[in-house]
């Protein structure tokens, strides 16, 4: 049986429409929120991140999501993230700021920061913590989509933590009743979604730092995940090699994100390796993990930073050419002899 057209994703443009003003595609790092002993947010420390990061190819930025430690932020904190983003990257590359909360009221007023803070776009957990019924979830959305104004509005699937996973039936209801709604993060486990909400008409960007070429091979716009905020060069390659249809490129360099993505995952405390990494790098101080998130001990930390260090990520240096022609040679071999 035939799907039937959804509202906003299936029908033509009309002249009510907003016209898209950023692109969104390529690899967005969702990097961690740089924060001073005192709690606030290290501004120094996050417009270096920003710049560092842009600099080494980010195609824009998913601020405030998992890694950046959103939901526990105070609501100043979250204000200033979404402030010192829009104006970092205002004119360069994209911000898509998550203003998913505990409660309504707090998204709504989140995403009414992220608007006037200059964000190109709003992302938002579905609720969380309290069962919720699917009318709950529409309204939340709505009540958050609305305080947006016209910035595209994006679903963050994440039901590992938050217990829903917007599967595309309930996607289809989303977009009849949010005329904003653009896309997705699709971080749940069920990889082949990415297929169905491309071919719903949704921006789907994967989740999952591990998989950037299968995702792309899939109908995903690009990644968003925290190992892009280390790496970003690497995964921009990678995504370069893809759009010019170099794919035993980006095969070799789909070899090697496993290792950024263990990195970041060390010790089940990504927010926390995440700045110490960034710290060393950045020559900044990007603070620790919010309480009760989870932090490194001192050896943990040594740990972490002798493997960034062994992998290139606390001094990159440019890319060696011969190498990667190695490795791209050893995958046309494979392609032609598999």
């Amino acid at each position: 049986m035939a799907r039937p057209p959804v509202i906003g994703i299936d029908s033509q443009p009309t002249e009510t429409c907003i016209p898209m003003k950023h692109e969104f595609k390529g690899m967005f790092p969702a990097p961690p929120t740089p924060v001073t002993e005192d709690g606030r947010v290290h501004e120094k420390a996050l417009r270096a991140l920003l710049d560092d990061n842009i600099a080494h190819g980010a195609s824009g930025f998913w601020m405030a999501g998992t890694t950046g430690e959103g939901p526990i932020l105070t609501e100043d904190q979250r204000d200033a993230v979404a402030r010192i983003s829009g104006e970092v990257c205002k004119g360069r590359v994209p911000v898509i700021m998550h203003v998913g909360a505990i409660s309504t009221a707090s998204a709504v007023r989140a995403a009414r920061t992220a608007r006037s803070a200059g964000c190109a776009a709003v992302c938002c957990l579905p609720p969380f913590f309290f069962p919720s019924s699917e009318r709950s979830r529409i309204e939340h959305y709505k009540a958050v989509a609305d305080a947006a104004g016209d910035l595209p509005f994006f679903v963050y699937n994440l039901p590992q933590l938050t217990q829903v996973e917007t599967v595309p039936a309930l996607m289809e209801k989303f977009a009849r009743a949010i005329p904003t709604l653009k896309g997705l993060k699709h971080s749940a486990p069920n990889f082949a979604d990415i297929r169905v909400f491309a071919d719903m008409g949704l921006i789907c960007f994967s989740g999952n730092g591990a998989f950037p070429l299968p995702a792309l091979t899939m109908g995903a716009v690009g990644t968003i995940d925290a190992p892009l905020s280390l790496a970003p060069w690497h995964y921009a390659e990678l995504f370069s090699a893809w759009e010019a249809g170099d794919i035993a490129r980006a095969k070799a360099l789909q070899d090697g994100v496993r290792k950024y993505v263990d990195l970041v995952w060390m010790f089940y405390a990504m927010p926390d390796v995440c700045k110490v990494v960034l710290s060393a790098r950045l020559g900044i101080d990007c603070g620790r993990s919010i309480p009760p998130v989870n932090s490194l001990s001192d050896e943990e930390k040594r740990e972490v930073l002798r493997v960034a260090e062994g992998l290139g990520v606390i001094k990159p240096q440019p890319r060696q050419t011969q190498d990667l022609n190695a490795e791209v040679q050893r995958t046309q071999r494979a392609l032609r002899n598999p």
